[in-house]
């Protein structure tokens, strides 16, 4: 095992790897940026250094400053956390040729599921489901591309090989629109990936958003833990999720669950990683595979009572899955909400200091967070400022434990997105579960 290791993120993933390394014994490094300063987690770390000023580019995804200081410390491996450099295959082939571990995938692997037309045919060629689209990138031949519009069939989407996050995309509904679309994306996708490889996917019109963890060991140990339900976005943002997804049987998640789990063993993956799917009609489409730990992670924890962090470190250091497919349990239900700094309705941003912070508790509460009263929350980065996690029996004790724990809730000085959680945990259609990844920018454009 590790005896120190360095983690290139900040905010509650930061400290949530920390309590993770804290477990297992393990010494840590916090890297931080001038805004950070005071954050929970670099006074929390055994050893902290300052890696550039607030701009992002200057200091979280600045590649040289987070080596030299896992140089300087000593560090033996490095954990990317999510978002920033957490799926860059550039930057864990950097962080290994320096004589670190990357707590991650293989680069070569993050490369293979990065772009999003080699993922397809590497899932396709494993077995598993994708969305009806375009046998690999567009070519530069627009009746090519009518053509191959036509088979698929409309409405179609256009996507950025190198996309994610919600970006890169563009619907179609009309053949009169299409070569336009494809230009557009393609320039964007140049602009903001340096790729302007675009494909063609069918345009789902009401799908869900479900999506599969997995953990793999570098033994070619594979195995699944489950789905999550994480329809109710916003701009193809996740607002909420949950484990078990509502209304999905048991069966159908299995069958599916096995196929990522043989993927994983086909690409000799290592580590956590997520393949996300839409599921219409009782099918299941793969979009995307994200090669790193997700946000939501704590939903699958408290629904398996598997520690993902942990295993991640575990399985990094070279050791084998603790767990075999069949001893991974389903049990109750859970539910995450992202608390995010911003106007509940509007969405603006909303950082500055926090005057009063109170954070909710009782059986079956948790709370991810980084922040605490007289912390100021800075604008240079995402605006989450913690998850909250209500785990019940069912969904029914979860749904209620989650509505105490946000009335209980109370941060004051800067606007949350709490009310707005309160509303969609009385909605009826929510209840009800099974709700699309459309339904949250419907009700809202319902109530303007």
């Amino acid at each position: 095992m590790f005896q120190k290791i360095l983690i290139a993120n900040r905010g509650e993933i930061a400290l949530r790897v920390l309590r993770a390394c804290r477990e297992l014994g393990i010494t840590t490094v916090a890297v931080h940026s001038e805004a950070d300063t005071e954050a929970k987690y670099v006074k929390l770390a055994d050893e902290s250094v300052c890696i550039g000023p607030a701009a992002s580019a200057a200091s979280y995804l600045n590649v040289p400053a987070i080596i030299s200081a896992a140089e300087v410390t000593d560090a033996e491996a490095i954990h990317p956390g999510y978002g920033f450099l957490s799926e860059n295959a550039d930057f864990a082939e950097r962080v290994e040729s320096s004589g670190f571990v990357f707590i991650g995938p293989r680069p070569e692997t993050i490369r293979l599921m990065g772009d999003k037309v080699s993922a397809k045919d590497a899932m396709r060629a494993a077995g598993v489901p994708v969305v009806p689209g375009s046998e690999g990138a567009l070519t530069d031949d627009p009746k090519e591309t009518v053509k191959t519009a036509r088979a698929i069939g409309y409405p179609v989407i256009v996507k950025a090989a190198g996309g994610g996050g919600g970006r890169g995309m563009r619907v179609v509904h009309t053949e009169a629109a299409l070569l336009n679309a494809v230009n557009t994306t393609r320039s964007e996708a140049l602009a903001a990936f340096g790729n302007d490889s675009v494909y063609l996917e069918k345009f789902l019109e009401n799908p869900r958003h479900i999506e599969i963890q997995v953990l793999a060991d570098a033994q070619r140990n594979a195995i699944h833990l489950w789905e999550r339900d994480c329809s109710m976005q916003r701009r193809h943002q996740k607002i909420l999720e949950e484990a078990p997804a509502p209304g999905i049987p048991e069966r159908i998640i299995a069958r599916v669950g096995e196929r990522c789990a043989e993927a994983c063993k086909r690409i000799n993956y290592r580590g956590a990683g997520t393949f996300e799917f839409l599921f219409e009609n009782g099918e299941f489409y793969f979009i995307e595979m994200n090669t790193r730990i997700q946000v939501e992670h704590p939903v699958t924890e408290q629904f398996t009572g598997i520690d993902l962090v942990r295993e991640q470190i575990r399985i990094a250091a070279g050791e084998k899955l603790d767990y075999r497919q069949r001893d991974i349990p389903r049990n109750g239900h859970a539910i995450e909400c992202r608390i995010n700094a911003e106007d509940p309705f509007k969405f603006t941003p909303s950082p500055g200091r926090i005057t009063a912070y109170h954070p909710p508790g009782g059986p079956g509460i948790r709370v991810d967070s980084h922040v605490y009263q007289g912390y100021t929350v800075p604008p240079h980065y995402d605006s989450m400022i913690a998850k909250v996690i209500a785990y019940g029996a069912n969904r029914e004790q979860a749904l209620r434990r989650m509505r105490t724990a946000l009335s209980e809730m109370i941060v004051e000085g800067i606007k949350t997105n709490i009310p707005l959680h309160q509303e969609l945990l009385q909605d009826a259609r929510f209840i009800a579960g099974g709700t699309s990844i459309h339904y949250l920018e419907q009700r809202m454009a319902g109530k303007k």
